[in-house]
């Protein structure tokens, strides 16, 4: 699953009688979670989306909602200047354990994704994965805003959610229906909701892109349902050596075409900030 990162405080949270995600799932997600170990990756797709796009070196990049910081440490180890940002204590000491264990120079910051602590016009790239599906449609405005500030004219914003047409999306609803969602509450969205959000706030869309889930939803599933009766499959299958590289060549060979914006697990868009905001 996507790693979720922080979130808006208890203040910003409305209509209280409605499911939300709150600072105790992440404290409670990150202190079960400290074993990095056990939490899938999302390889080199924010990496290798931007590098796309622009070139890393001497940029100042800020990550929201960081979590295990795992999608901007590389960055760094491309030239980057990486400040991650988290609201969750416990994710914040894993950041720091880390960074520190990669021998990698970050900034990482407490804060608030609704109110930054940092000037407008700072950064030169600004991204949150697992982030926005976990606002209400009114707080993503305002979240989204917020991102622009810090962003530098010419800047870049990449937004990476959840895509809505997946198998993970009804099971999803169900565990939310069951009080047994890990985040409390989230949605979901198509590619088209997402550029189209984001062209909203007066960005231009430059780069999309879907990806997959690895290992599938299937195995995943059933790696928990094993779990539950002390049962503990890989993190990631043992497949026939030939049969996995054929598969990830396939999967690279498509991931250009529109097939994962439609069958993914996760969107992403790259928008750029015009002029002074």
């Amino acid at each position: 699953m996507n790693s979720p990162g922080s979130h808006a405080p208890d203040a910003v949270m409305i209509e209280t009688d409605r499911k939300e995600s709150r600072l105790e799932h992440w404290d409670d997600f990150w202190q079960q979670k400290q074993s990095v170990n056990e939490i899938y990756s999302n390889a080199d797709r924010i990496l290798r989306n931007l590098t796309r796009i622009t070139s890393l070196d001497g940029k100042r990049v800020l990550e929201i909602g960081a979590g295990t910081g795992r999608d901007s440490l590389p960055l760094a180890k491309h030239g980057a200047l990486v400040t991650q940002l988290d609201y969750s204590q416990n994710a914040l000491a894993l950041l720091k354990r880390l960074a520190d264990a990669e021998k990698i120079p970050v900034t990482i910051v407490g804060g608030d994704t609704f109110s930054l602590p940092f000037r407008k016009h700072t950064f030169d790239i600004v991204f949150h994965q697992g982030l926005l599906e976990h606002v209400r449609p009114a707080q993503a405005k305002d979240l989204l805003r917020e991102n622009i500030r810090v962003l530098k004219p010419g800047g870049l914003l990449l937004v990476d959610v959840p895509q809505r047409y997946h198998f993970y999306t009804v099971a999803k609803h169900i565990l939310m229906a069951l009080n047994r969602w890990f985040a409390g509450w989230e949605r979901s969205f198509s590619i088209f909701e997402l550029r189209e959000t984001m062209r909203n706030e007066g960005l231009t869309v430059v780069h999309s892109y879907g990806e997959w889930m690895v290992p599938s939803f299937p195995y995943r599933v059933t790696r928990e349902i094993m779990k539950s009766i002390g049962i503990t499959l890989p993190l990631y299958p043992n497949l026939l050596e030939p049969l996995s590289r054929l598969r990830s060549a396939l999967r690279r060979s498509l991931l250009n075409t529109p097939l994962p914006l439609w069958t993914g697990i996760s969107i992403g868009v790259i928008a750029r900030k015009s002029g002074p905001r």
